[in-house]
């Protein structure tokens, strides 16, 4: 063990080495001196826990040994921790992947306003400090008919914030059946407690009426909430209260009447197989005071949460100091800017927006790019995989229609000596990332998700993984 020890080289003689220099010249040196002294460490550690192995003689001790860990070492430091998969599960809005793609109209956008000043707070005609909330107000007002309309950095700051102004240290009322939990075991009633506003539950879980409303209303009531259940649906023996209805109570007790829609969307889905989703300007026609809704889901943009409505309370909603600490930044507000623009028509955008194209895909296209891929990783030659295309159904993802169905083709593959957990782990390791689905020790593949580049990596990916595989036979 001490004569092993003393093989090792110090942190000294490694940093004398041409190689480390000409990391030097390309990685910082306190990432280059991380990485050898990881090496070494774990070298140091192996040999005193009497670890002997073939990996520790004196050969692969040595200092060109040392040098190649430590190098592969460093290209790992170097990553940067946030980084580009292709999502092949089918899970359009995938929540642990980013949720939404943008489109390339809203990425131009993004790179315009991060490559230079913007008038992000400064009014070009007036020539003075401005708001940043009118560079989306415009566009949706434009496409809803709204009195005013801001926006935030999620849904969730979006209905802290209009609680907190609307009915802090006040009594909200709104369904039992509607205390909806989101990502992240986030809970509605969390949220209304964080902004002060009180919580007065009414009706069942899965029935409220109108007079459950009307019987809670007293002195202390601030606000009327209707919250739409976007991530799960009670069906059976139900009822709920209708917006409209809950307007009708709110005008009728001077009381205002907000709707947190979730995923709200611009387009009707339901002639797709979603399911029935009330989209935004159906939420805006009932006649809430305020509706809430996400920028990332069915959307199709970044992560932002919007707040419409009347002008009575967008105000005192833009004016509380909450807001500051809520606000979005100048990327995220032109990636909105771009993507809400797109659907002043709506055909077009259904086709440029990332996630509606991928939501209203036709069942051709997906199928074409199944015989693309399966085609593609049959064509490896002496492999031993077995690859079949069979139905399954796609998901929406994000916490939104939960009742949607989307039928597609999956690539399902099968190996004869590698599992199904060896390969999906494989392609998730490779660079670029891969992330597939495990099915009946299967690993599957779902093309809505995929675009025709992607396919090719995946084949590239797989030639790479079954190569290796023979090597070790």
């Amino acid at each position: 063990m001490k004569e092993l020890l003393r093989k090792l080289p110090s942190v000294d003689e490694i940093l004398k080495e041409s190689r480390i220099k000409q990391l030097l010249e390309t990685f910082p040196r306190v990432l280059v001196l991380d990485a050898v002294r990881t090496v070494l460490d774990r070298t140091r550690n192996a040999i005193l826990q009497a670890q002997t192995s073939p990996n520790l003689n004196e050969q692969n001790l040595s200092l060109p040994v040392i040098l190649s860990q430590a190098e592969a070492v460093l290209k790992d430091l170097a990553e940067p921790s946030l980084q580009r998969v292709i999502n092949a599960t089918g899970v359009i809005v995938h929540t642990n992947l980013g949720r939404s793609v943008l489109s390339e109209t809203a990425i131009k956008r993004v790179a315009e306003a991060a490559a230079g000043y913007s008038n992000l707070e400064y009014d070009l005609a007036a020539g003075e400090r401005g708001k940043r909330h009118v560079h989306v107000e415009g566009i949706l007002k434009r496409l809803t008919g709204v009195e005013a309309a801001t926006a935030v950095n999620n849904n969730a700051a979006a209905v802290l914030l209009c609680l907190n102004t609307i009915a802090r240290g006040k009594e909200v009322i709104v369904s039992r059946g509607e205390l909806v939990e989101i990502g992240g075991s986030f809970r509605v009633p969390d949220v209304m407690e964080r902004s002060g506003a009180i919580l007065r539950e009414v009706g069942t879980t899965n029935k409220t009426h109108l007079k459950d409303y009307e019987k809670a209303i007293n002195e202390r009531t601030g606000l009327l909430l209707k919250v739409h259940t976007s991530n799960y649906k009670i069906v059976g023996f139900t009822k709920e209260v209708e917006p409209d209805e809950l307007v009708k109570l709110g005008r009728k007790n001077n009381l205002p009447v907000m709707w947190d829609l979730g995923s709200g969307g611009f387009l009707d889905l339901s002639t797709y197989g979603a399911g029935s989703e009330p989209t935004v300007q159906q939420a805006v026609d009932s006649g809430v005071d305020v509706l809430t809704f996400s920028g990332d889901k069915l959307l199709g943009g970044p992560q932002a949460g919007m707040i419409l409505g009347r002008k009575t309370w967008l105000d005192p909603i833009r004016s509380n100091p909450l807001a500051r600490a809520l606000r979005i930044d100048k990327l995220t507000l032109a990636a909105l800017d771009a993507t809400l623009a797109q659907y002043l028509d709506k055909e077009k955008a259904t086709r440029d927006i990332p996630t509606l194209w991928m939501l209203t895909q036709p069942l051709a296209e997906i199928e074409r790019k199944a015989e693309l891929l399966s085609s593609g990783i049959r064509s490896l030659q002496g492999t031993s995989l077995s690859v079949t295309i069979q139905e399954d159904t796609s998901q929406s993802g994000g916490g939104a229609l939960p009742t949607g169905n989307f039928p597609t083709r999956t690539v399902c593959i099968r190996h004869d000596r590698m599992s199904a957990n060896k390969i999906e782990s494989a392609l998730r390791l490779n660079k670029p990332h891969i992330i597939a689905r495990i099915k009946e020790g299967m690993v599957v593949f779902d093309p809505r998700t995929l675009n025709d580049g992607e396919i090719g990596k995946i084949v590239e990916a797989m030639e790479i993984i079954v190569t290796t595989d023979k090597t070790k036979l």
